[in-house]
């Protein structure tokens, strides 16, 4: 039997803070290999505009860096679902609809989310691709072979080295910026939603990355690529735009020129916090 997801304090409290503003809410979606504290760039942009902001984390988050790689196990065996509920405890709490916002496998849950009907708006940055999604390019297999290339991966945490997180996350930065993201931002990450998401469109139940890409409350929703991502390529990104275009809502698409995956992190993160708040307050 599944045990109902748990917020921790620190998660109930950001949930009674954004009640408490009477403003509406606005919900962060972490990917792999980042803590919930990345996002807070996105916050102050958000809250300075005139939201509540509130960015919970995974399961078990640690709160800290140094946390994480104290503690690296934590962040083991965490999967699609489990985390996508975890969010959605966390929406159920909250007294106006909130938009949400994601990145990486933040992405492809807030867009989970968004098929739960729970989001009044949903910004996807650089998701991971969902069940349908095709083909897998050679950059995001490179990318994703720290993990996928061993089995066993699967149910571990995984840290990056500076050099793979340099080819994955900062390929369009020099070696400055990416030694000081690697060192501030990257923590361990949960193996198997690699595995989850590689494996897929091998699943012919669907599995925890598919999507109802029809689905009438699904909402408003912005995808948004980096042109030069090798995560999360523009097959991924332009792949789940052309799905989702089956839907009803409203559905549209970004890209940002010579971005790579750490566009929510790096010196260039205001210009995408930019779009998405310009396409929230259409509809929020």
């Amino acid at each position: 039997m599944n045990e109902t997801p748990q917020l921790e304090p620190w998660e109930e409290a950001e949930v009674q803070r954004a009640n408490e503003s009477g403003l509406t809410p606005v919900v962060f979606v972490h990917g792999l290999w980042l803590l919930a504290s990345a996002w807070q760039g996105f916050r102050d942009t958000f809250e300075d505009a005139g939201y509540t902001t509130l960015a919970p984390g995974w399961p078990d988050d640690p709160a800290t860096v140094e946390e994480a790689f104290a503690h690296p196990d934590v962040f083991a065996r965490k999967m699609v679902q489990q985390v996508t509920d975890h969010y959605l405890v966390a929406i159920s709490q909250l007294t106006k609809e909130p938009a949400v916002i994601g990145h990486s496998f933040g992405g492809l849950i807030a867009q989970k989310i968004a098929d739960n009907g729970a989001s009044a708006a949903t910004v996807a940055i650089d998701n991971a691709p969902f069940k349908g999604v095709l083909p897998l390019p050679a950059e995001s297999l490179k990318s994703a072979a720290p993990v996928i290339g061993r089995l066993g991966n699967r149910n571990k945490a995984i840290a990056l080295t500076y050099e793979q997180f340099k080819f994955g996350w900062a390929n369009n930065l020099d070696d400055e910026e990416a030694r000081d993201l690697y060192e501030r931002f990257h923590v361990p990450a949960s193996g198997a939603p690699l595995f989850q998401a590689a494996t897929a469109n091998l699943n012919p139940f669907g599995g925890e990355t598919a999507l109802d890409v029809r689905n009438p409350d699904r909402g408003p929703l912005l995808i948004i690529a980096g042109t030069k991502d090798n995560t999360a390529p523009i097959a991924f990104t332009h792949g789940s735009y052309k799905l989702q275009k089956k839907n009803e809502a409203v559905t549209e698409y970004l890209e940002i020129e010579d971005r790579g995956h750490s566009l929510v992190i790096d010196h260039g993160w205001p210009d995408v916090a930019t779009a998405a708040l310009a396409f929230v307050k259409r509809f929020v």
